[in-house]
């Protein structure tokens, strides 16, 4: 996050992430016609997302003992 982003961040507050809803309770969705505000959230701003940490790859584990996966469907030789 630059400084920019930061100094506005703290002069504005945090997006509070809250949805806005119509009358019935509905979500409401976003306007494109206005592209400075987001209709979609009560304070009119998006949200940042948040990063998600990568997945890390587990190895394959060891068959254990005993006959081996398909070995009962090979023709004999």
């Amino acid at each position: 996050m630059g400084i920019w982003n930061k100094f506005v961040t703290f002069m504005l507050g945090e997006p509070s992430g809250e949805r806005a809803r119509d009358s019935k309770g509905r979500y409401v969705g976003d306007d494109k016609s206005t592209p400075g505000t987001n209709e979609a959230y009560k304070d009119g701003r998006t949200p940042t997302k948040k990063v998600r940490k990568t997945a890390v790859k587990k190895t394959p584990a060891k068959r254990g003992r005993g006959r081996p996966k398909g070995s009962k469907n090979k023709p004999k030789k």
